[in-house]
């Protein structure tokens, strides 16, 4: 009995042991949720708030209107135009061909179209939007909306599209946008803009749509769309719009710019128009053109390759990248660092028997011509090359090189596009850096006589040569060269001027200039140009020259016995009027011949269009 009674009094004793071991667990845990409770309620509030809220809201860019393009008299050469395409993620689609079948069921995607986006697909991540089709018209558009939820990972979307009206004309000058790469992404990055670049898909790759990328871009708007577990959107809690980029208007003249480009139909070359006191480039010409409506959704595989592999080159920025030898069109800077220097005085002749002879080599006039007694205005009429090769010496190749830098020659001149070359202006330092051994650094007397008739190691760009010519117009001022003149706020309208004061003056003698405007006017008048410039109502000054693409070591020069491409280089500069320049050019016809019958007449047809309108230039208020 009493065992019995021991017993149940331990059996009691447990059973409350373990009520109340369990009463404390769950008194504990009732705790434990509580603080739980209190710290997401209280404590953790509001980041927990925050991020429910990015749960549920979608954050979409909205990229801003690009800026457009125009000529000096508001004529648009790029535009934007609406436009509806289809993109895809990937990452979202589980089968891609099964996508397409279907999808191609609703709006048509060419065979072609498809190829690309499965191209574009394996070149970019699994996660980043794809086009699929571009230029979906309003009834295309309302059908895929229509059956939208069946495309998973497929959506509609609104773009801006640029275009550029006039197809090839000053596309060199324009450039064009392109798909954003993998190698501009990492840029923007570096320049901490890749935020302003969400939801956009084209950037400037060339011309002025790259250089002014910072202005044309705009800046990339945000909505905020509260949306569905699957994405649907509900509505819109905050929009911050887009700011349009700026309008650029160009110092270019679509009139003149077109004329040109007509005469050079057919031809290779380049030429240049500047407005001397502003520096405002009125025409910008490089032959063949392209169209670069081609590149803005990326270029096809035979228009690439048609581009790419002509012999023309017409990728070719040629005023900016192509470099020549520019033949007689050096003499006039020749002649004027001369007087500069003091080297020759205007009117010293010299005896021009159609050679000049140093050591055992004769240097020739071209043809042979015998000039008998030169001074200086008749060698720049009659292009005498004996003149120029006896004055190169004396002047050297280092007093040259440091009077024709401050025109610009073998020089970057500064203006606003990409891709400038720098050219070569022989000097002995620079032929020191420029070849490896001893016996090819040291520079010969001969060199110098080569370079002084614009040959020999001259390179320079046609962009060069025209800048020369506008600061030997506007009398030493260097106004540098630009493109765009004006930028004008989307938002306010405002216009702020781009090029304002002169970036140098070279310091020139009043004397020394007139005799080499003299000169010029002399070549036209009477001279190397007089056919071209027959009837002007105006007095240009300008020189003709022939620039040689291969040395003839001592033979006959025939045209007609070679290759087209083997042809000499057909070049021209001049200005007008003489009194108040108004424009100054620079051309060259590629293996077009000679620069009087080929280049002059074109720079005559130039000057006629923007000089017609001027009552203020006739011949007889001009100086002779």
């Amino acid at each position: 009995m009493f065992e019995f009674k021991k017993t149940s009094h331990e059996q009691k004793r447990k059973v409350w042991l373990r009520l109340w071991v369990a009463g404390i667990f769950v008194v504990v845990c009732f705790f434990l949720l509580v603080g739980r409770l209190w710290y997401l309620q209280v404590e953790r509030y509001e980041g927990l708030a925050a991020r429910a809220d990015e749960n549920r809201i979608a954050v979409v860019p909205i990229p801003p209107r690009r800026g457009e393009i125009l000529d000096r008299n508001g004529a648009v050469l790029a535009r934007n135009y609406r436009d509806y395409t289809l993109e895809v993620i990937p990452a979202e689609v589980s089968d891609l061909k099964a996508m397409l079948n279907t999808l191609s069921q609703l709006v048509y995607i060419s065979p072609t179209s498809q190829k690309r986006f499965l191209q574009r697909v394996n070149q970019s991540s699994r996660y980043a939007r794809v086009m699929l089709r571009n230029n979906l018209n309003e009834t295309e558009a309302a059908w895929f909306a229509a059956h939208a939820y069946k495309f998973p990972g497929v959506t509609l979307n609104a773009r801006w599209v640029r275009e550029y009206p006039h197809g090839s004309s000053a596309a060199h000058v324009l450039g064009y946008v392109g798909r954003i790469s993998e190698q501009d992404l990492e840029r923007l990055e570096r320049d901490g803009q890749l935020g302003n670049y969400r939801g956009t898909h084209n950037i400037g790759k060339k011309g002025i749509e790259k250089t002014w990328e910072h202005v044309l871009h705009g800046q990339t708007g945000v909505e905020e769309v509260e949306v569905t577990a699957t994405g649907r959107p509900v509505r819109t809690l905050r929009r911050t719009d887009p700011v349009p980029g700026s309008d650029l208007i160009l110092s270019l003249d679509l009139g003149l710019q077109q004329l040109v480009e007509k005469e050079f139909q057919g031809k290779r070359g380049a030429l240049v128009a500047i407005e001397p006191e502003t520096g405002e480039v009125l025409a910008f010409v490089s032959a063949p053109s392209f169209d670069p409506n081609l590149f803005i959704d990326g270029i096809d595989v035979d228009n690439w390759r048609m581009l790419n592999e002509s012999e023309d080159h017409p990728l070719i920025n040629r005023p900016l990248y192509g470099t020549y030898p520019i033949g007689s069109t050096y003499k006039p800077f020749v002649a004027l660092a001369a007087l500069e220097l003091g080297v020759r005085d205007a009117k010293t002749k010299i005896y021009d028997p159609g050679y000049f002879e140093l050591g055992r080599q004769r240097f020739r006039n071209a043809g042979s011509i015998a000039y008998g007694q030169t001074d200086m205005y008749r060698a720049l009429v009659k292009s005498s090359d004996t003149y120029f090769y006896s004055l190169g010496p004396e002047i050297g190749v280092n007093a040259l090189h440091d009077f024709s830098k401050q025109f610009g020659f073998g020089q970057y001149t500064g203006i606003d596009l990409d891709g400038e070359r720098r050219g070569i202006l022989p000097s002995t330092d620079w032929k020191e850096k420029a070849f490896r051994k001893p016996e090819q650094q040291r520079w010969y007397v001969g060199e110098t006589v080569s370079v002084a008739v614009g040959q020999g190691y001259n390179s320079f760009t046609l962009l060069q040569l025209a800048q020369a010519t506008a600061v030997l117009a506007s009398k030493g001022v260097y106004m540098t060269p630009h493109l765009v003149n004006l930028v004008r706020n989307s938002q306010t309208g405002l216009l702020k001027k781009t090029v304002t004061e002169p970036s140098h003056v070279v310091d020139l003698k009043p004397e020394n200039i007139e005799v080499i405007e003299n000169a010029l006017a002399g070549v036209v008048n009477e001279g190397t140009a007089r056919v071209a410039f027959d009837g002007a109502p105006y007095q240009a000054a300008g020189k003709t020259g022939t620039a040689q693409v291969f040395s003839l070591r001592g033979a006959e020069y025939k045209s007609s016995e070679l290759d087209e491409r083997l042809r000499d280089h057909a070049l021209f500069m001049a200005y007008a009027p003489t009194v108040k320049p108004r424009i100054a050019v620079a051309l060259i016809v590629e293996n077009g011949g000679w620069g009087s019958t080929v280049a002059a007449p074109i720079a005559r047809k130039v000057f006629d269009y923007w000089l017609k309108a001027d009552t203020n230039t006739t011949l007889a208020e001009v100086s002779p």
